[in-house]
């Protein structure tokens, strides 16, 4: 089981909860919701304010008046359950919220029940991140503040190729701007390599995958649910396991873009390192773009490669800050920075030295460089950086020495 409870617990248990007066206050599960008494007991532990009531096999002709929120179980290849279904969601009270567990569940099926009127449907058996994910996003609904919260900024990350150090240097980037005082998420979509939650030591943070599979991305509150770093850096967590690129779509991540700039003031999200119509809109509604490269022919060949792409696209008039990052001795003794620039047509708008001693420390140890070593030269230049990427990181390099 993913400890989950951590994660989410917090985000229900100040004001403005169920105890606290309104929103959300009982559950009904109908047996084959969700599998077994643990499952139930988990879903107890995680959701203390809330009632959770077991509601017999089969849904009930007429839902208790005490129970907001219902969680069934149905077959997409029962033709006859499914039209049961529909007709009951029709005719449900004013305010009960349906979840439906869907087995052998197919697209056509699901937008039919969710048209219908479905709260959200999810594959069963309903795995525990998503279930919990669904509720939690269920619940804020209910307790969803009048006054929206400021527009926040997003920066896209793009990469010359793999192997760039971008992840790294994202990491790091992210953990020093929320040292600063700022409400910063770093949203790791590189879907199939995403390796932030191992830098940041957060294993078992929930991931872009249990949001999609908890419904809606956009009333995802993403604030409470994420984890939080030591530095206050909140996590959004590349996939677990290897997924495929299409797990994404342009909607999915219009709806994501959306809830992050709710949340947060500023969202770095890095992107794979390969284009595809959810990564084009990405970059379509980020606010400034930061492309990463190491010093090589190769490299600087991508990088002209990944120009002409942002021109093709209509992207070439965003802000676009270029790093190269952590050039050797090796690597400047064959192209040097000013060659570079000279065959790009543009200058470096950040070079960050090589400090692999430094990084790879922190990386190993999921913590900020600062806590490694004060005063590098490597600090400095992301500080630099920061203060580049975004008017919100006003980090001054000569406090962290």
């Amino acid at each position: 089981m993913v400890d989950l409870p951590r994660v989410f617990r917090n985000a229900l248990s100040g004001p403005g909860s169920g105890e606290a007066g309104g929103g959300v206050s009982c559950v009904g599960v109908v047996e084959g919701a969700i599998q077994g008494a643990g499952r139930m007991a988990s879903l107890a532990a995680l959701f203390p304010q809330v009632t959770f009531e077991t509601l017999g096999s089969t849904w009930p002709a007429a839902t208790p008046a005490s129970v907001d929120i219902l969680l069934v179980g149905l077959s997409a290849a029962s033709v006859e359950d499914i039209e049961a279904a529909i007709r009951r969601l029709k005719a449900r009270r004013h305010g009960l919220q349906v979840v439906i567990a869907l087995y052998d569940a197919d697209v056509m099926t699901t937008r039919r029940l969710l048209r219908e009127g479905a709260a959200d449907v999810l594959p069963a058996p309903v795995s525990e991140p998503s279930l919990a994910a669904c509720l939690e996003r269920l619940l804020a609904q209910a307790e969803r503040p009048t006054q929206p919260r400021s527009s926040g900024e997003i920066v896209a990350v793009l990469k010359a190729g793999g192997g760039v150090g971008a992840s790294s240097l994202c990491v790091q980037l992210a953990a020093m701007i929320s040292g600063g005082g700022n409400d910063v998420c770093l949203a790791d979509l590189d879907l199939q390599f995403g390796c932030a939650g191992l830098y940041l030591d957060l294993p078992e943070a929930v991931t872009i995958a249990d949001c999609l599979g908890s419904g809606s991305l956009e009333e995802t509150p993403f604030h409470s649910a994420l984890a939080k770093h030591r530095s206050g850096v909140r996590l959004l967590a590349a996939p677990r396991e290897m997924v495929p690129l299409e797990t994404l779509g342009p909607p999915q991540a219009a709806a994501l873009i959306a809830g992050l700039r709710r949340d947060f003031r500023l969202t770095i999200v890095e992107l794979p390192p390969v284009w595809t119509a959810w990564t084009n809109e990405i970059l379509h509604l980020a606010d400034r773009i930061m492309l990463v490269t190491h010093l090589s022919a190769p490299h600087v060949q991508l990088v002209k490669r990944q120009l002409r792409v942002l021109a093709s696209q209509s992207l070439d008039g965003k802000p676009l800050t270029l790093v190269c990052n952590a050039p050797s001795a090796d690597h400047t003794a064959t192209v040097t920075i000013k060659a570079a620039e000279r065959a790009l047509g543009r200058p470096f708008d950040a070079v960050i030295p090589e400090d692999r001693r430094t990084m790879m420390a922190a990386t190993n140890q999921g913590v900020e460089i600062s806590a490694i070593r004060r005063g590098t030269k490597l600090e400095k230049a992301i500080a630099e950086l920061a203060a580049k990427v975004s008017a919100l990181a006003t980090v001054d390099a000569g406090k962290r020495r």
